[in-house]
């Protein structure tokens, strides 16, 4: 009886917070549109955010790219199909890896410190000053951020993705002696329209996401700063799950357009 109660008690938890970051949405959106925009704001968190992950991406989608060419190789090889691995690689990146392996990078990076920032304002009740000053801090603080991650993640993709394919040239360059002219015409030429657009529109929902939960998680802090851990740990570990969510029913979308 006790642990059915325990298991009870999580779920109203869960549904609670659930109904909270759909208030929380729909507030966002309402504000989006109303006067005045926060453009200094935004461009200086999207700068931000976009410069300081350049590396860490660079870096995630380089090691993926030759990682990935590393481990298939082999395989191609024994079935004498090596000369689809830029096809292969380029379709598995611009599809799939590429978008989602860099959401989950930003979603550490980006998300959790935004829920750090934010919480600390919270906790230091320089939010509170906000509001008694007169200034809307849920315009400047929230909507700026979530706009910027919304804008930069996509950005964020299609770099992890050219550095990615690089890293794969490579391999195949000291393997293979491919050119580089003749690895990313494969590379293009197995790439359609189809493959592109919907990796570039869920990356849209990543950004959104990465930024959504991470202001939230922020805004809503615990006092003390306990809370502020527990409000970065929290935003890195719900944005991630919402990921997944997001790309399978992207997935799930695409599927069902390509049958009819």
């Amino acid at each position: 009886m006790l642990k059915f109660n325990q298991i009870l008690k999580h779920l109203k938890d869960f549904l609670r917070e659930i109904g909270e970051l759909t208030h929380f949405t729909s507030r966002f959106f309402k504000e989006a549109v109303r006067l005045p925009f926060e453009f200094k704001e935004l461009l200086r968190q999207s700068y931000n955010m976009g410069n300081r992950s350049l590396l860490l991406v660079a870096i995630t989608g380089f090691i993926i790219g030759l990682v990935l060419t590393l481990q298939t190789r082999p395989t191609l090889m024994e079935f004498g199909a090596v000369s689809w691995m830029p096809s292969m690689v380029g379709i598995s990146i611009v599809r799939e890896i590429g978008p989602m392996i860099t959401a989950l990078v930003c979603a550490g990076r980006i998300g959790s410190g935004i829920g750090a920032e934010i919480g600390s304002m919270r906790v230091t009740e320089q939010i509170d000053a906000m509001e008694v000053s007169g200034t809307n801090p849920f315009k400047y603080l929230v909507v700026t951020r979530i706009m910027a991650t919304t804008l930069m993640i996509p950005l964020l993709v299609i770099f992890g993705d050219a550095i990615a394919l690089y890293g794969s040239y490579l391999v195949e360059n000291i393997k293979g002696a491919v050119s580089f002219q003749l690895y990313f015409n494969q590379v293009f030429d197995t790439l359609e329209f189809g493959d592109i657009v919907p990796a570039t529109i869920k990356s849209f929902f990543f950004g959104f996401a990465i930024g959504l939960v991470g202001c939230f998680k922020g805004y809503f802090c615990d006092k003390g700063t306990a809370g502020v851990g527990k409000a970065a740990n929290s935003a890195v570990v719900f944005t991630s799950l919402l990921l997944f969510i997001i790309d399978f029913i992207a997935v799930l979308a695409a599927d069902i357009f390509y049958e009819l």
